[in-house]
């Protein structure tokens, strides 16, 4: 194409020679060397073409030699992963049977550190080394395998409480007061069980975030704080008597839940149970009168037996005065006459007994009713909440057995004192009625 267009170029230009007066020699001249010029291009580009020809062969065959390399390395590299492979799988085999029994210790550690960081936190000794479960707490948390110096640290905590147990050491400690004031104070511990400040009993408390010993606000009796004192105060080495609660501090923590017998009656007892208090009282009082009626009576009747002469200041000295006043009367007419004088004086010596009789029989029917009362207050709580929470029955069944209990309580030293009262007045009316027959028996005689 190109040597087709220096053709026309090259007669292109002969014709316009022509046109300027050129000869037909030169224009052939011009078309020769055209033609060279045109054969000379070809030559460079057959060249050129049989150089790019050989150049490609030679990419080709370098193309070829680097695929067969990639091949053999490819093939190389296949094998060298499977070998990897096969061998990972081993390993992993090793793996697993090496991490079955370490998984087994690592949840043992993991069970043990959650029990023993429990343990350590409802111990009193944590009050003389406060956050030594914060360790044992992470580590039951963690999913990494323990190691040699943490196992060892578990070890090392359980061995402290262990030794700890079993020392009575003094040390200064944070101490809530009965009053809500912390101080720190100068505490004893005994082992786990008890802690002791300035002769009162301490417990710890675990249910707050700042943990610390509580005195109670409710004391155990006074020889036990006795003793706590004396321990506080004991020099080194000084044996002394001391109480330990070995169920660390429960007992303890019930003292303080126990109601005392006044705070029974005044919060369950109620209505019924004052009631029932002031029906006790009555009656206390009432027998206490009888009982110095009745014995001043006998004291005054025993004077007059060991007098002939009657005083009529007395029962026995009235019966006396009625033989007394009437010598001339016959013995069925004296008879009558004693009789009437012995009815007289038997009121008196039985008076207020059959009111103590009505006291003791009305009081175990008030602890009836408070009973009843509870029972109602009972089943109103359990229609409106259910029976899921126990404490909501406990008031209305804590009010019936308090009434029941201050009725039995009421009834029975009444009833064993109007017995024994009614028993002294039936001696003292017996002794009446024995002078009289003996006045009788004496006049008969004489007749």
């Amino acid at each position: 194409m190109k040597s087709f267009k220096l053709t026309l170029i090259a007669i292109a230009v002969a014709l316009s020679g022509s046109a300027f007066g050129q000869t037909l020699e030169e224009l052939a001249e011009i078309v020769r060397r055209a033609a060279s010029e045109e054969a000379q291009i070809n030559e460079e580009r057959e060249a050129e073409f049989l150089r790019e020809r050989n150049n490609q062969r030679n990419l080709l065959t370098q193309a070829q030699r680097e695929k067969a390399a990639e091949e053999a390395r490819s093939d190389r590299l296949k094998a060298e992963y499977d070998r990897l492979e096969r061998e990972l799988a081993e390993l992993e085999t090793v793996l697993q049977e090496r991490m079955g029994n370490l998984g087994e210790l690592f949840g043992i550690v993991r069970q043990a550190s959650g029990d023993i960081q429990a343990s350590l936190d409802d111990s009193m000794v944590s009050s003389q080394y406060p956050g030594r479960g914060e360790f044992l707490s992470e580590l039951a948390q963690r999913k990494e395998l323990p190691t040699v110096p943490e196992l060892r640290q578990v070890w090392e905590r359980m061995m402290t409480e262990i030794a700890q147990s079993g020392q009575v050491v003094k040390y200064t400690a944070p101490v809530e007061r009965a009053n809500g004031e912390k101080q720190d104070l100068e505490v004893v511990r005994v082992g786990v069980f008890n802690a002791i400040s300035n002769g009162a009993f301490l417990d710890w408390d675990t249910s707050k975030s700042d943990e610390n010993l509580i005195e109670l606000a409710r004391q155990p009796a006074a020889r036990f704080q006795g003793m706590a004192s004396d321990l506080q105060s004991a020099a080194p080495g000084e044996v002394v008597d001391m109480s330990v609660d070995f169920s660390r501090g429960q007992i303890l923590r019930a003292v303080v839940q126990t109601k005392s017998p006044i705070e029974r009656v005044q919060e369950d007892g109620g209505i019924v149970g004052y009631v029932i208090i002031g029906v006790g009282l009555l009656g206390l009082l009432l027998c206490l009168w009888k009982a110095f009626v009745l014995y001043t009576t006998s004291g005054k009747i025993r004077k007059q037996l060991k007098n002939e002469t009657a005083n009529k200041a007395n029962p026995l000295g009235r019966v006396m005065a009625v033989y007394a006043d009437n010598p001339d009367s016959d013995i069925e007419t004296l008879e009558l006459k004693l009789d009437e004088a012995i009815l007289r004086e038997t009121a008196p010596l039985e008076s207020g007994l059959a009111f103590i009789k009505v006291l003791y029989v009305v009081a175990p029917l008030l602890g009836l009713l408070g009973t009843v009362v509870g029972m109602i207050a009972t089943f109103q709580m359990i229609t409106l909440f259910g029976t899921g929470d126990p404490r909501m029955m406990a008031g209305g069944i804590s009010t019936a057995l308090v009434t029941t209990v201050l009725g039995l309580v009421v009834a029975i030293p009444l009833t064993l004192l109007h017995s024994f009262l009614q028993g002294k007045s039936k001696a003292l009316i017996q002794l009446l009625e024995e002078q009289a027959a003996g006045i009788i028996a004496r006049m008969a005689e004489r007749s």
